[in-house]
């Protein structure tokens, strides 16, 4: 059993930067892959990145891809993702999510993969 608890949201300016974290508890964070979901008003839960549980690799939404960072201290069971050149388009609630896994390299980019989810945390980006 995995539990998720986001923080870092907030309201920001566009061009401006955030950075999520999500704390996990449970033994077996280490072997989860985890992943960012953002979901805005109206619209379905979307994929933003996801880490492997080893840390060796990264996906990216290609919305996202060269302004959001993926990362993650297995010594401190958290995930990060931090957030660059933020548009009001990336508007949303956050959640972190977690997939536990054998697999070092696995990084999910499917809703229905994931196994944990945590409550969100809100991003608003004002123009």
């Amino acid at each position: 059993q995995v539990q998720l608890v986001e923080s870092g949201g907030g309201l920001v300016q566009a061009g401006g930067s955030l950075r999520l974290s999500c704390a996990a508890s449970g033994r077996t964070f280490s072997m989860c892959a985890m992943g960012w979901f953002r979901q805005a008003p109206g619209k379905e839960r979307e994929f933003v990145a996801a880490i492997s549980w080893s840390g060796s690799k990264t996906i990216y939404a290609d919305s996202v891809k060269g302004r959001f960072t993926i990362s993650r201290d297995n010594a401190k069971n958290t995930v990060y993702l931090q957030m660059n050149s933020l548009k009001p388009e990336d508007t949303a609630l956050y959640y972190c999510a977690a997939d536990e896994t054998i697999i070092p390299t696995k990084t999910p980019a499917v809703f229905g993969e994931y196994d944990y989810w945590g409550p969100g945390t809100q991003v608003t980006v004002s123009s």
